[in-house]
């Protein structure tokens, strides 16, 4: 019975002694505002500053090459009789990459040039004739002149002249239009052999797509370009105004955690995407919700790509400046309240806070546009809070660069 009451003296002693604690802090806290009623406080600012006004768009997008070329089956060039290359091969421009069977369309050429050159050789045979008849001709003129012959024999000569001279203009028409008939054919025979288009890796030979139905969607053979590679999306609408040639971009593919690539944007369509809304994958950065109108755009990266592939998804910040100026007054957008709709910053000047109304323009991530209320190199409170008032002592503040 003792040992309990003990214990309860104890906790009463043990009571006192913090509520005595607590008191004598408040009082300690208390003691801290002067005697002409003003309160004191520890804050926290940032000079106004100039600096660069960016903000930070981020959408998403896919790698892909700069240029691909996809070759699909052609059932109406029959056959095809064999591959050139073969997949991870480098190509160059013009290379071929596989042939139809063209034994067919090489016999038909071969017949048309053996039926031209024997037109030609009638032709030329036509073309003796008649420089020999205008020998024969002249030698009649001669006779006529010399007595020997008569006007007759001349005309006859002539008149057998104007039926070669008809022969053979005849001849000359089919050598053309056997000529025709061979760039015709030889044409056929060009594109039986499919070559490259462009400089770049075969990525897919499949060989099995030309066994297979006519239609199929399967290319033959999938080239892409040696080329550094770009990245494609769309943004919407409300980014797509921001957005113009050659503003820098940040990319970070989401298979490489912390790693980043540079890049410039490169194009921005005018014109919206098939469906014009906006889709899941590419979703722009405007977070703007409900109809929203999607704009391709391409990114070019230049850094190297060599770790990159084809089709990765990456996320995207293009950096985009707000203003015509190098240097702007800003403060950070934390140092602003909303005093009765009135923007209102507090500056600590002779170790109190000075109330301000601020104008301010554009807004960035982390700074906002200060066009008047506050000067460069005051001191801004960063985060201010309800309860400050114009005048506030201030017994001690860091300083944030």
């Amino acid at each position: 019975m003792k040992k309990k009451l003990w214990i309860w003296i104890v906790s009463i002693i043990g009571l006192l002694l913090i509520v005595g604690g607590v008191t004598y802090y408040v009082k300690g806290k208390s003691a801290e505002v002067a005697s002409n009623g003003i309160e004191q406080v520890h804050v926290t600012v940032q000079k106004a500053s100039e600096r660069e006004l960016i903000e930070s768009i981020l959408v998403t997008g896919k790698i892909v090459p700069e240029n691909e070329q996809k070759v699909f089956l052609e059932p109406d060039k029959g056959s095809i009789s064999e591959y050139k290359v073969v997949e991870n091969q480098a190509v160059k421009a013009g290379e071929p990459l596989f042939f139809y069977d063209s034994s067919k369309i090489d016999r038909e050429f071969t017949r048309a040039v053996r039926q031209r050159d024997l037109t030609k050789s009638r032709g030329k045979t036509e073309q003796d004739q008649i420089s020999e008849i205008n020998k024969r001709i002249a030698e009649a003129k001669k006779k006529v002149e010399s007595g020997e012959g008569t006007p007759d024999e001349v005309n006859l000569l002539k008149a057998e002249k104007v039926q070669l001279e008809i022969q053979y203009e005849a001849t000359k028409a089919e050598i053309a239009t056997a000529q025709d008939e061979i760039n015709e054919i030889a044409t056929r025979k060009k594109e039986m052999v499919v070559v490259s288009k462009i400089d770049g890796i075969v990525v897919k030979v499949n060989q099995n797509v030309a066994q297979a139905e006519a239609g199929t969607p399967e290319p033959i053979v999938h080239v892409i370009s040696s080329q550094p590679y770009k990245v494609i999306g769309t943004m919407s609408e409300f980014d797509a105004v921001k957005i113009k040639q050659g503003q820098p971009v940040i990319i970070r593919p989401k298979v490489y955690k912390d790693r980043e690539w540079k890049g410039t944007v490169e194009t921005v369509s005018q014109f919206p995407n098939e469906d014009g809304a906006s889709g899941a994958e590419f979703a722009g950065g405007g977070g703007q919700g409900g109809n929203v109108t999607m704009y391709p755009f391409k990114v070019a990266i230049t850094d190297d790509t060599s770790e990159l592939r084809q089709g990765f998804h990456v996320s995207l910040e293009i950096q985009v400046k707000l203003n015509e100026s190098d240097k702007t007054l800003v403060i950070p957008h934390t140092a602003l309240m909303n005093e009765g709709g009135v923007d209102v910053a507090y500056i600590l000047a002779d170790g109190k806070l000075s109330r301000r109304e601020v104008q301010t323009g554009g807004m960035s991530d982390e700074w906002i546009e200060v066009i008047g209320g506050v000067n460069l190199a005051e001191q801004v409170i960063i985060t201010p809070y309800e309860g400050m008032y114009d005048g506030m002592e201030v017994v001690s503040y860091d300083e944030v660069e």
